[in-house]
């Protein structure tokens, strides 16, 4: 088998779901995944950790070389490789391997937080999971198209919350623990998600009165951007019906009878073939 042969058996295999292989190479992949995220939990807990360390280092170092071959086989046989490590998965599958590489930069004691933080890190390979859940490229496509209105919404609440913080630290003050203008803007930030910690309550009247619009005003725009990304979802959804997926750079707006993807240039014709 030449060269091209073989990226070419290796890209319908891995980036392919059509053939009975590559549906193999998913579900395994799946699988992996899961109980890789099973082990990083599992590990967090100091009995089993204390218990098991050395079989959680070492089954670790498998799933980590595991995933190793798996992005070099991507970058091996993508017809664009640059097109794949620069997107949405491309980004996920290197984060899911470099925790592990990097935690062996920082072997002492006085980077324990620094090794924490890098282990924690490992659970980004739940996004691997998006791969293969169709309707989250949706969900995608929908966050990304509503970013702007989110941005200007999230704009509009930032300067609720300083308003109404400032308000509220002169009315109610330092004696009644609004100690600062930060504090009190952590104050509205609380009241107007409807957390309400109770951590931190008005004594006066007015300050009662105003916690109060407070509360209201987050009621009636907390559903604000969930209407945005609904409606964004129902878009792309209905159009999702007339596009096809690049298997390869995982972006969508390709007609159903493109030959190939018009970001990378890579196949989007998947025939099928038995193994």
């Amino acid at each position: 088998m030449s060269r091209n042969a073989v990226q070419e058996s290796l890209y319908t295999t891995i980036f392919g779901t059509e053939t009975r292989a590559g549906k193999a190479f998913d579900v395994t992949l799946i699988i992996i995944i899961l109980a890789s995220i099973a082990v990083l939990m599992l590990e967090s807990v100091g009995e089993m950790q204390a218990k098991y360390g050395d079989w959680f280092f070492t089954i670790e170092w498998g799933f980590t070389l595991f995933f190793t071959v798996e992005y070099a086989l991507r970058l091996y046989c993508s017809p664009a490789p640059k097109a794949y490590a620069k997107s949405f998965y491309g980004i996920v599958d290197l984060l899911a391997i470099l925790p592990t590489y990097i935690a062996m930069l920082f072997p002492g004691a006085n980077y324990l937080m620094a090794v924490r933080l890098l282990r924690v890190l490992r659970i980004f390979r739940v996004l691997k999971l998006m791969r293969y859940l169709e309707e989250s490229n949706v969900l995608l496509a929908a966050l990304k198209s509503s970013s702007r209105k989110i941005f200007i919404f999230f704009y509009a609440v930032m300067v609720l919350v300083t308003i109404f913080g400032s308000l509220m630290f002169v009315i109610e003050g330092p004696e009644h623990g609004f100690t600062s203008i930060p504090y009190s803007i952590y104050w509205a930030i609380v009241t107007m998600t409807t957390v309400g910690y109770g951590d931190l309550v008005p004594q006066t009247d007015i300050g009662k009165a105003l916690a109060s619009i407070t509360m209201l005003m987050g009621y009636s725009i907390i559903a604000v951007p969930t209407g945005i990304i609904t409606a964004q979802m129902g878009q792309h959804m209905t159009t999702q019906r007339q596009t096809t997926l690049c298997p390869n750079c995982s972006k969508p707006g390709h007609e159903n009878d493109a030959d190939f993807c018009k970001f990378c240039g890579s196949d989007l014709a998947q025939k099928e073939k038995e193994t």
